[in-house]
C-alpha cells in the first residue's frame, strides 16, 4: 500500500532555524544557476560572434561547445529547481536500510 501523504526533503520537523538555513541553501544554488546561464549566453554570443568575424562561411564551430555546455546548463537547472518531494512509504524504507541489523 503507498501512501498519498507527500514530504518535503528534509524539511519534515525541521525548526525554523534549520528551515531558514536550507531554504537560503537552495536560493544560492538558484542563483548560481541564473549565474551560469547568463555566463553561457555571454560566451555562446561571443563564440558566435568570433565564428562570424573570422570564417562566416565556414563550418559553425561553435555548435560544438554550445551544445556541449548545454548539457552542463540543464542538468545544473534541473538539480537547483527539481521539486525535493518524497512520498511517507519512500522515507519509510529508506529508513529502515540505514538502521543496522
Amino acid at each position: 500500500m503507498r501512501s498519498n501523504v507527500r514530504m518535503k526533503d528534509d524539511v519534515a520537523g525541521l525548526d525554523e532555524t534549520e528551515l531558514r538555513k536550507q531554504a537560503v541553501r537552495r536560493l544560492r544554488k538558484q542563483r548560481g544557476f541564473r549565474t551560469h546561464v547568463l555566463v553561457y549566453l555571454l560566451v555562446s554570443a561571443f563564440l558566435v560572434l568570433a565564428w562570424a568575424l573570422t570564417d562566416r562561411h565556414g563550418f559553425f564551430w561553435p555548435v560544438w561547445p554550445i551544445a556541449f555546455w548545454a548539457i552542463f546548463v540543464v542538468v545544473n537547472g534541473v538539480n537547483s529547481y527539481r521539486p525535493q518531494t518524497f512520498s511517507e512509504t519512500d522515507i519509510r524504507r529508506q529508513m529502515d536500510r540505514m538502521t543496522p541489523k
